[in-house]
């Protein structure tokens, strides 16, 4: 086990599963508004039922075909973001990934340092196939970081989300294994 842990680990920070300790972190990211949009989400949740999450998910990729993971900061030991793997295809070995690193941590290469831990802990833990990933097309930032990290997008999907009255577009990402 100790060297899939260490997969999870850079210099920097540690990609780790949400403890108590994160709830009022959760409580923050999983109410905000903006972040909606990209979670598919339109209502709030409560501290409870994030608690209840927290204490009752078992967290095997294999039962649940999802993983969230908390990114800490090894130095302040903060918790500064999250990784989530979902729609986890054992069989047809896909899965989709998304980043969110909180306001104040961004463009400084942590979300790089996710992606190139969470490639690695896919493709030679999970023996995945494939990382995909869906993009707002007006997200510029996002589409940046996943295509220095290798992604191509590999469609449109014309009109996919709506967004305050407005439909919008996104772009379909994928890393191949034998591609990276």
């Amino acid at each position: 086990m100790e060297k899939t842990w260490k997969l999870l680990e850079s210099q920097k920070i540690i990609l780790r599963k949400p403890e108590p300790e994160d709830l009022d972190f959760l409580y923050t990211i999983e109410n905000n508004p903006e972040y909606w949009f990209v979670s598919d989400s339109k209502a709030p949740f409560s501290k409870w039922q994030l608690k209840q999450h927290i204490e009752n998910t078992i967290y095997d990729i294999y039962t649940n075909k999802d993983l969230r993971l908390i990114v800490e900061d090894k130095v302040s030991q903060k918790t500064i973001g999250l990784v989530d793997l979902f729609e986890f295809e054992p069989f047809h070995k896909r899965i989709g990934l998304g980043i969110l690193i909180s306001e104040p941590n961004r463009n400084n290469g942590i979300a790089a340092q996710c992606i190139e831990m969470i490639v690695e802990y896919c493709f030679n833990v999970l023996e995945i196939n494939q990382i995909w990933c869906n993009i707002d097309a007006e997200n510029e930032i996002s589409i940046h970081l996943f295509e220095n990290a290798g992604f191509a997008n590999t469609g449109l999907l014309k009109q996919w989300k709506i967004q305050n009255g407005k439909f919008k577009d996104v772009l379909f990402y994928q890393l191949l294994n034998d591609e990276k």
